[in-house]
């Protein structure tokens, strides 16, 4: 258990320490954060509910922080090439992030030229409908890209890097909440991007 929590908190610092650098990323993780937290407990009332907040809300903004406002040239805090980080990366990496984006942009297009996706759903007779069975296909593709990543790892490294990975991402909101709460009132104050501490705070 003990290499368990350690192998965690090294996923966790590493991912930390080579992909949030920027306020406004770390801002945008807050507010991914919270909204997959409200998706949490969604999940127990309106799964296909969940899966719309956590896709439209949480993965956009997220994925917009890693894509738009995260630096991708040398990383000078870390010694550390983009490319360099992109390799040892243990989950989804950019070139990676790309293609589960483009599975669930193109989903809803497949609902569209087969309401019923192959005998699995009623066709929809409203646009309410139509967005449920979104929801349940976007949960799908949530669950198995983190199911494929989890395994893959399982193969590339070994089981407990593929279950502490899983672990990571099940928990990020969590953790993402506490390291970066403060995040907005430093981007508030024209705060510079974190410092090579690694802390999340005023300087």
């Amino acid at each position: 258990m003990t290499s368990f929590r350690q192998a965690l908190a090294t996923q966790r610092w590493d991912d930390h320490r080579y992909y949030h650098h920027s306020l406004v990323n770390q801002s945008l993780h807050l507010v991914s954060a919270t909204s997959f937290l409200c998706s949490y407990v969604l999940m127990f009332v309106n799964p296909a509910v969940a899966a719309l907040v956590a896709w439209l809300v949480s993965m956009t903004t997220r994925q917009a922080g890693h894509f738009f406002f995260e630096p991708k040239g040398y990383d000078t805090v870390n010694q550390a090439t983009h490319e360099h980080k992109e390799a040892i990366k243990v989950g989804y990496n950019l070139r990676r992030k790309i293609v589960l984006l483009s599975i669930w942009a193109a989903s809803p297009l497949l609902l569209v030229l087969e309401p019923t996706l192959f005998g699995a759903f009623t066709p929809h007779t409203s646009t309410a409908e139509f967005w449920t069975h979104v929801g349940e296909v976007w949960l799908i593709v949530g669950l198995g890209g983190l199911l494929f990543r989890t395994v893959h790892l399982f193969y590339l490294k070994d089981v407990q890097t593929g279950l502490v990975w899983c672990t990571k991402i099940l928990t990020d909101p969590f953790h993402d909440v506490k390291l970066y709460h403060k995040a907005p009132l430093y981007l508030i104050r024209g705060e510079r991007p974190e410092p090579p501490t690694g802390t999340v705070g005023p300087h």
